[in-house]
């Protein structure tokens, strides 16, 4: 294998010491070279072997890193992505690419001159319940689709804390948070939307941006709504996909965060277990007959980002989430906002 290639982390919280951090230790085609912690040395345990800076501007400066990883709080990737890119550094961006379309489109344009690549994480393009849903789709089961709902629940009944998630910050807010994850997978599987329509709002007291929304994408003959909420204690289903032969109903299952948290090595092949129950239902007609049935979902990995990304990196693939995926995120995010305050469909 050619040289692995020298990476940095730029912050070494919840997101780098759960999504970054162990899969570019455990990747044999990258190297773990430098972590940014500004005060605390909690990554030496770990990663004793990686070089500890305390400021991103460190980390730009060492000549040996080919990639950063903009892990930082989403107001904050504009300005470090484009000095990483600046200093000749590839970069892997946390969604959301950018808070605003004129910043994304900037940082594209920059890293095409400087001859740079960068790739936007969109982890839950492998999770396992997404993989799940996307097959039913590839394999035509419930045919011609008329009315698909993805939503991402969650039960934080109180302000959790965090300055850049729920306070002033710009980029603060569920649908920078949130629906990044539910934008890019409606878009992979069914293309850009005709129009949308969009309700944000604030429905605790004690945040500061919207923690609830509701977008509704327009198709020919296919409505897509996706869905994130602060306050539910008992989730519906992840995905809700009808057609015209039947339906399919997943569950948000995939595990690979929680057994991340419980301290599970990744690694290329499969090393998250599958939910232990059916968290799939599949009502449909299959050669005439009426089925209905459960499933369970297979694991998913967030490695084959890493894995894809390296490939595309060493010349060997495309790259596997390019900034025009991340630029039509925050379109899509722009045109929600426009739509909620203005109280009408907007055509895109």
């Amino acid at each position: 294998m050619p040289t692995a290639i020298k990476t940095g982390i730029c912050s070494y919280g919840m997101s780098g010491k759960l999504f970054h951090a162990p899969f570019i230790n455990a990747h044999p085609g990258f190297e773990l070279t430098a972590i940014v912690e500004r005060n605390n040395n909690e990554s030496r345990e770990r990663y004793p072997k990686s070089k500890l800076y305390r400021s991103v501007e460190e980390l730009y400066a060492d000549k040996d890193i080919r990639l950063i990883i903009v892990n930082t709080p989403s107001y904050l990737h504009f300005e470090q992505a484009k000095a990483a890119i600046l200093a000749g550094k590839n970069v892997l961006v946390e969604k959301p690419f950018t808070t605003t379309v004129k910043d994304a489109e900037e940082l594209a344009a920059l890293a095409e001159k400087q001859k740079v690549q960068i790739t936007i994480y969109q982890n839950r393009r492998y999770d396992g319940d997404y993989l799940a849903v996307k097959k039913v789709i590839n394999d035509k089961l419930l045919g011609d689709l008329r009315e698909v709902q993805i939503r991402y629940d969650r039960y934080r009944p109180v302000y959790g804390g965090k300055p850049h998630k729920e306070g002033s910050l710009p980029g603060a807010g569920n649908m920078f948070d949130l629906s990044p994850h539910l934008v890019d997978q409606a878009l992979q599987l069914f293309g850009w939307p005709k129009a949308l329509f969009a309700d944000i709002w604030k429905m605790r007291y004690d945040v500061v941006p919207p923690d609830y929304f509701e977008l509704l994408f327009y198709y020919d003959k296919l409505r897509v709504r996706l869905h994130a909420t602060s306050v539910c204690r008992e989730p519906a289903p992840g995905y809700v996909l009808h057609g015209m032969k039947g339906s399919f109903l997943q569950q948000r299952s995939d595990m690979q965060e929680q057994q991340l948290l419980a301290g599970t090595v990744p690694s290329l092949q499969s090393w998250c277990t599958a939910p232990s129950s059916p968290d799939g239902l599949l009502h449909t007609e299959i050669n005439g007959e009426v089925v209905r049935k459960e499933f369970i979902s297979g694991p998913g990995n967030y490695m084959g980002l890493f894995e894809d990304l390296y490939k595309s990196l060493t010349g060997q693939a495309p790259n596997p989430v390019p900034p025009t995926d991340g630029i039509k995120t925050v379109k899509i995010i722009e045109a929600g906002f426009q739509s909620a305050k203005e109280g009408r469909v907007v055509e895109m």
